[in-house]
């Protein structure tokens, strides 16, 4: 059997080919869009995941350059993700902001090499319960992670974990600012109510709706109308809120630069879970967000694994210039596909924006309230959470409920990994028993005498085995063989040939023959590699039923 690695070759050479002045105009105007709207969001993502604004927003630009020209999508946008809010800020809080850019180099290191090496694949075999449960989770743990900003809460340090948080959060109400309260609020109704505004049924006059100034302002992103506007309003009033600039002391007007985080084999492996969490949400963020993306777009599907490796690129490169972990963003991948993005290069052009805006106006980002980011936060967390699937949960089974309940539960109490873990198991647990209830053994009410026919049913695995066990129990008096009639029987793995080899010996025992008629491929040829037709007899391995009964007919 012959290996191979997957060749590196990014998408973006695919899309220049035919590459024209009418594709590159879409693309800019898609990325200048996209990267206005992911301004906001990469500052609000970086201080809600307890690091510096400018932080998610160098993460925005390098990490959105190297997933756009390297990956394997024709529109993801990539940059700092709101799922990875709690991942960050529970390992500042644990580990240090240093061994969290130690981690999401490994981590990177990990993507690339799952991409290298074809896995891209089995991020697609984790069951759709599971990523329901965690990614519901997760926005509920965005969503509390946010009140203190939100109501301005005095607390200096908020926990990581989600029952010291609500303590935290109930003994400080008591530093309630309405002020930040009122612009929060105001936040997240502006980002409602905004795009309502230009709808087809909204409350404006139609004559107004198709007024080129409405037509215009109907394009801007909401985000940026609520920063901007809300900025403006708590600077003019003076309004005794928290600032980027009161908590950060602003952002640095220049590009960032490079450092190396010290590294030591002690400190990788203390990371180990960490580095796999990071890995795996990035992995299962990016793949779930391009293939969004492929059902909003009429061009070639992504290669799963060359977006690893490029997802793997930009996670190596971020931390040595202070980023966090970066993945695909299904929000921003939308907004530049609905701006009208053809290649990756509406991504490039999106890291280039966000770096002019940081080079001309990042002295104003100083005045921006976190009591506003947070209401961004807080809209972000809501959209993504699925939660129309916990109305639905009655229409299903009880392990369809189990599963995403205990994934979401486990989620918000403990973290992405364990609930992950668990989820894998009890699916794979109720899985099996659900495979070992579909497979039967029946007996052929035309048995001949002296002989017991049974068929089977489905797949003989490991789950299954003591169905089989069953049969060389309690045999009728003078029954001279029993046949297994296996047409049904789609596969069987190495547990239940043994099953069968048990069973041979038993009836042995007993003086009774054992013929297996009608193989399909896959059991034929597993019986055949194990050797098991020559302890059998090849004279008891038969084409037919009516063969078998023959054989069985013939003395011992």
């Amino acid at each position: 059997m012959s290996f191979s690695l997957h060749p590196f070759r990014p998408r973006l050479l695919d899309a220049l080919k035919g590459y024209n002045r009418q594709r590159f105009v879409a693309d800019l105007g898609a990325g200048i869009t996209v990267g206005i709207v992911a301004l906001p969001l990469a500052m609000a993502f970086a201080i809600a995941s307890g690091v510096k604004p400018e932080q998610g927003i160098f993460t925005a630009i390098i990490a959105g350059f190297i997933i756009s020209a390297l990956g394997g999508s024709s529109v993801q946008i990539g940059g700092p993700a709101g799922a990875f809010i709690v991942i960050v800020y529970g390992i500042v809080q644990r580990y240090g902001l240093t061994n969290l850019l130690i981690a999401t180099a490994l981590a990177g290191m990990l993507l690339f090499l799952m991409g290298l090496f074809k896995l891209g694949a089995l991020v697609r075999y984790i069951p759709v319960t599971i990523v329901i449960g965690f990614t519901n989770g997760i926005a509920v743990l965005i969503a509390f992670s946010q009140v203190k900003d939100l109501l301005g809460l005095s607390i200096d340090k908020l926990p990581s974990d989600f029952f010291a948080q609500l303590y935290a959060l109930a003994t400080h109400l008591g530093t309630l600012n309405y002020y930040a309260l009122a612009l929060g609020a105001l936040c997240v109704l502006m980002l409602l109510g905004w795009p309502r505004l230009f709808a087809s049924n909204s409350m404006l006059p139609p004559a107004l709706l198709e007024g080129r100034t409405l037509r215009t302002a109907a394009r801007v992103p909401g985000p940026i109308i609520a920063l901007v506007s809300l900025s403006v309003l708590a600077y003019g009033l003076q309004l005794p809120v928290e600032t980027i600039g009161t908590r950060f002391g602003g952002i640095p007007q220049s590009l960032p630069t490079l450092e190396l985080p010290p590294f030591s084999w002690q400190s990788a492996k203390e990371l180990l879970f960490p580095t796999l969490t990071i890995a795996l949400l990035g992995a299962i963020e990016s793949l779930l967000c391009a293939r969004i993306a492929d059902n909003l777009i009429d061009r070639p599907r992504h290669d799963p694994n060359q977006e690893l490796m490029a997802q793997g690129v930009a996670n190596m490169v971020v931390p040595f210039f202070g980023g966090i972990p970066a993945t695909g963003t299904i929000a921003r991948t939308v907004t530049s596909v609905r701006a009208g993005a053809f290649s990756p290069i509406a991504g490039i052009v999106h890291a280039f924006t966000l770096l002019l805006i940081v080079l001309v106006a990042a002295p104003l980002a100083a005045n921006v309230p976190l009591a506003v980011l947070a209401g961004i936060v807080l809209f972000a967390a809501w959209n993504m959470g699925e939660w129309h699937e916990f109305a639905r949960l009655r229409h299903f089974s009880v392990p369809y409920r189990t599963v995403l309940l205990g994934t979401f539960f486990l989620t918000v109490v403990f973290d992405l990994t364990v609930a992950v873990q668990v989820g894998l198991v009890l699916a794979c647990g109720f899985f099996i028993y659900r495979m070992s209830m579909l497979f039967r053994v029946e007996t052929a009410p035309d048995s001949p005498p002296g002989v017991l026919v049974y068929r089977l049913y489905g797949a003989l695995f490991f789950g299954a085995v003591s169905k089989v066990e069953a049969v060389s129990q309690a045999l009728p008096e003078g029954t001279r063989a029993v046949v297994l009639e296996m047409h049904q029987l789609v596969s069987m793995d190495n547990s239940g040939l043994d099953a069968l080899t048990q069973l041979h010996r038993a009836l042995g025992r007993q003086g009774v023959r054992l013929v297996l008629c009608d193989l399909n491929e896959q059991p034929r040829a597993l019986v055949h590699r194990a050797g098991f037709d020559a302890v059998l007899g090849e004279a008891n391995l038969t084409a037919h039923l009516g063969a078998a009964l023959s054989r069985a007919n013939e003395p011992a």
